[in-house]
């Protein structure tokens, strides 16, 4: 849907507004993860009724493509009968046996934390913007051994709230928003609305743009270069409804990006203004059928990321609770 784009000065007046929000004081580091206190917790585990639960990961692809030149690698590295794979030349049948008794297979993997098609958290000392982290603290934190502070260890002992989840191509009634296509606040307000739905303070709001079911049935593109999410003024909605943490099927970011002199405006004015972690590339394939099957688009969310010291974010894999 048609939105304005942002001059540099809109951007940076939009910046300063939202910047302005958050009242935590200034040795803050948690952010919007403050507005989930242990009552609301308690609150969210009400949603839990059906006993279902579904992934909202994405799975890990070992294979490179348009969106992914750097994917997962793994190998079996024990035990020795199937630490290589097995070929024509060389059938399982060939290879060496185990010998009898204990043995264990082991298995090595390594990963981009972030990236254009693995579900990962987005951490507050992600997002550098003229040389500031998430209130006011100065980049000299990040060292090379990782960042000093606002890593994702502040969300160590995990996420645990209300998920919430706007579905807009069903909204519009396609079945995924176009490369470039951005979401408005006002959709945002009106998938509330057709979904009988409200984001309140402190939900995990999930917003569906469509973008893995568009890769699942027409294959992976430069999703760097081209991309829906959300417009940046849709982060007045965020603001406005106090919530804790923002992810959608797609980058959250628009590419091209909507705001002229700022590539990723929507991280910068949510974790870097705002102190909103961000979800990126989940994937809702399993989460719309089951919203749809209870009957709400409430549920029980749980983000358990890695304990990663100093890590600018973490793999994920979130569990939607019914």
């Amino acid at each position: 849907m048609p939105e304005a784009r942002l001059s540099e000065a809109q951007f940076r007046a939009l910046y300063q507004r939202l910047r302005a929000r958050p009242g935590w004081g200034p040795r803050d580091r948690r952010g919007a993860l403050n507005y989930l206190t242990p009552e609301m917790v308690a609150v969210a585990c009400r949603e839990v009724r059906l006993g279902r639960s579904v992934s909202l990961a994405s799975p890990l692809e070992d294979t490179a493509a348009a969106d992914n030149p750097d994917p997962v690698t793994h190998e079996m590295t024990a035990p020795p009968a199937v630490s290589s794979p097995s070929t024509p030349e060389n059938p399982p049948e060939q290879q060496p046996s185990v010998a009898p008794g204990l043995d264990f297979a082991m298995y090595r993997l390594a990963r981009n934390v972030h990236g254009n098609a693995a579900s990962h958290i987005d951490a507050l000392c992600h997002v550098i913007f003229d040389g500031r982290l998430y209130n006011d603290v100065s980049v000299a934190e990040i060292t090379s051994d990782g960042a000093r502070t606002e890593s994702i260890e502040v969300a160590g002992d995990g996420i645990v709230g209300r998920g919430v989840l706007l579905d807009i191509p069903r909204l519009r009634g396609v079945p995924w928003l176009e490369p470039g296509d951005h979401v408005t606040a006002a959709e945002l307000a009106a998938a509330e609305a057709a979904q009988g739905v409200r984001v309140g303070r402190g939900d995990i709001l999930l917003v569906r743009v469509g973008h893995r079911r568009r890769r699942d049935e027409m294959g992976a593109w430069d999703a760097a270069a081209s991309r829906a999410g959300l417009h940046p003024t849709a982060l007045e909605f965020v603001a406005d409804r106090e919530v804790a943490v923002l992810g959608s099927d797609s980058n959250n970011d628009t590419a091209p990006s909507a705001a002229d002199g700022v590539d990723f405006p929507v991280h910068v004015l949510a974790i870097n203004a705002l102190g909103v972690h961000l979800l990126d590339y989940l994937q809702f394939a399993e989460l719309v059928p089951l919203c749809e099957q209870a009957g709400r688009w409430s549920f029980l969310c749980v983000i358990a990321p890695l304990r990663l010291p100093g890590g600018t974010g973490s793999p994920i894999n979130p569990i939607a609770i019914f």
